[in-house]
């Protein structure tokens, strides 16, 4: 939002707001659980999911919350992000997940094609249809929009300065992507609510992750036991232990990392962002509990204390989003439009014709445009079982993120002639 939108904002105190975010997602699964009624029409129609995420955004854009100045989505990103990961990874099936097969990994990087072809194909169509968007120094601009796309923002960070993109053109992208990116997760949330219509479609082999849907759930009933006390303060100090171990561990790991030699260059790799290692330490950590006893936890309701968590922070993703902003710049946005349909048609395309399911097409899209903050909350709207998978490709985006946008940027600067 805006600094006058955000001055005006009816709730400002983060307590009423984390509270009124409460109300919503309660609410809302009151309304998913009715058996017959309006509800059970509306959400028959429409995935419990995305009202979470859009009624916090409208909220936020017709300033009854302020979504920028609030720490909601800070607290919810680095904390209760780690801890849903712990508790994810605590029940997963390492063996099931290795079964995927390659075509997770195919249908990544089919999207980080899609989004390097997608600022060619947009930056040209633009310049036909409205030659002033890309006029100038825009494609500059369109290099930080490609690292956040690809992986995420060290890489968007990393081509402002490398390609020197001013405070202004940068702010300007950055709306784009927020918009058009929570769009986009948006569209995906909801065509994982359909994933059956769209494996036909597509002609999908699902047989893997049914194979590890139906483990999951066999695993689950053999352990399920009414959580005691104990049984809940345990998935408590997992969770919140591992995460503040991960954070402990953290901070002196990127001291280190940026006390290296500058020509080494890893922060090419976001190896000196804190919210990577955090990231990476919590999946770590939730990993090799999953090889221990910590896996019956899962029994007791580990995995659906970690989707509460993911519910909240995907409520705080919903409130960062100004809808309203859409009529604001409606030429880069359209432009941004265009690169996420050419993002989102070669990802059909290919799933088409390797016949990959459609959870690989999402989280693949989604490990590149919403990297890790986001991939495990597309991927756990199939099944929570397969939020990991969302992780370690989003971690492989930040890899890629920074070599990916500097090639696509000198392509952007022989189009433009800069």
């Amino acid at each position: 939002m805006t600094e006058a939108a955000s001055s005006t904002a009816l709730i400002t105190n983060d307590a009423a707001v984390l509270g009124l975010l409460a109300i919503i997602l309660g609410f809302v699964f009151w309304g998913a659980s009715r058996e017959r009624g309006v509800w059970k029409k509306f959400y028959a129609v429409v995935p419990a999911i995305l009202p979470c995420y859009l009624l916090p955004a409208i909220a936020n854009s017709f300033g009854l919350i302020d979504g920028a100045g609030s720490g909601l989505y800070p607290m919810a990103r680095d904390y209760l992000l780690p801890a849903s990961l712990v508790l994810f990874c605590v029940s997963m099936d390492i063996g099931g997940i290795a079964k995927l097969g390659p075509k997770a990994l195919v249908m990544f990087l089919t999207g980080t094609v899609g989004v390097m072809l997608g600022a060619l194909v947009s930056f040209t169509v633009m310049g036909m249809v409205h030659p002033e968007t890309v006029a100038g120094e825009t494609w500059r601009g369109m290099t930080t929009l490609t690292g956040s796309w690809i992986g995420g923002g060290a890489n968007q960070a990393a081509m402002k300065e490398v390609f020197d993109v001013d405070a202004t053109l940068f702010g300007q992208f950055a709306a784009v992507d927020v918009i058009v990116g929570y769009v986009w997760m948006a569209t995906l949330l909801f065509m994982a609510s359909r994933a059956e219509a769209w494996d036909r479609w597509l002609k999908a082999d699902t047989s893997a992750i049914e194979t590890l849907k139906q483990r999951m759930a066999s695993y689950q009933a053999q352990h399920a036991r009414i959580a005691s006390t104990t049984d809940l303060v345990l998935i408590f100090a997992v969770a919140i232990g591992a995460t503040g171990l991960a954070h402990f561990l953290a901070d002196p790991l990127v001291a280190w990392i940026k006390s290296m030699p500058a020509e080494w260059r890893l922060q090419d790799y976001s190896l000196d962002s804190r919210f990577f290692w955090l990231v990476v330490i919590a999946t770590t950590i939730g990993v090799v509990a999953s090889l221990t006893r910590a896996r019956e936890l899962e029994g007791a309701g580990a995995s659906k204390i970690g989707t509460v968590f993911l519910y909240v922070l995907i409520a705080t993703i919903g409130m960062q989003m100004d809808l309203k902003a859409l009529a604001d710049k409606p030429f880069l946005l359209l432009l941004g439009l265009i690169w996420i349909s050419v993002h989102a048609g070669l990802m059909l395309l290919v799933a088409r014709l390797i016949r990959a399911p459609l959870f690989f097409m999402a989280v693949g899209s989604q490990a590149n445009i919403g990297a890790a903050a986001s991939a495990p909350v597309v991927a756990s709207a199939f099944h929570p079982a397969l939020a990991p998978v969302g992780v370690l490709l989003a971690v492989l985006g930040y890899v890629l993120g920074t070599y990916c946008a500097y090639l696509t940027g000198l392509m952007l600067q022989a189009m433009a002639g800069g």
